[in-house]
């Protein structure tokens, strides 16, 4: 299983992005994905989870500005990100659970900077 997630850069503060992540499955094999980030000096955290039924898991800071969400036909799951701010700097992952198996993207880079 590979997942690749991909439409990170330079974004301005306040301007949006969406990430995508697609895998080489289908991604409703999956129990569930989600998305983590890791900022520079920081442990890596969960975002948002999105499980095979389509429940939506939020840290419990992450739930105004981000959204989880899935494209079944595109087999894409997708992070968008509004309001961004200079915290939301960081490398996001995508990830996924396939009963006791992890699986991990490279991850793609967001930097929020004017």
């Amino acid at each position: 299983v590979q997942l690749q997630a991909s439409g990170g850069g330079l974004a301005q503060p306040g301007g949006s992005l969406r990430l995508s992540c697609s895998a080489s499955v289908r991604i409703f094999s999956f129990d569930y994905m989600a998305w983590y980030r890791q900022a520079p000096g920081n442990e890596r955290e969960v975002v948002a989870q999105l499980t095979r039924r389509g429940k939506t898991n939020y840290a419990e800071s992450k739930k105004e500005r981000f959204t989880i969400s899935s494209d079944i036909a595109d087999n894409v799951l997708y992070l968008q990100i509004d309001s961004l701010k200079s915290e939301d700097t960081a490398v996001y992952y995508c990830h996924a659970r396939l009963g006791p198996r992890h699986y991990w993207g490279p991850g793609t880079q967001v930097t929020v900077s004017s």
